[in-house]
């Protein structure tokens, strides 16, 4: 999904950001919307504005992207 809105370029840096990337990375692997997750990345393959709104992690993501 990071690649897809642009934000993998923006990922931040700072000392906290660890903690911050560790959360949302388990956000992930516990999340309940998979398959959804799966065909709005293959909808999507081509990049998208911002994260699929039923993810857990969106709101994070989408402020990555700036």
């Amino acid at each position: 999904m990071l690649d897809t809105i642009g934000a993998m370029k923006h990922l931040p840096t700072a000392a906290h950001s660890d903690a911050e990337i560790r959360a949302a990375a388990f956000r992930c692997i516990n999340c309940s919307e998979t398959e959804t997750c799966r065909k709005w990345l293959d909808v999507n393959s081509e990049g998208a504005d911002q994260a699929l709104d039923a993810c857990p992690n969106a709101e994070l993501f989408n402020s990555w992207r700036s």
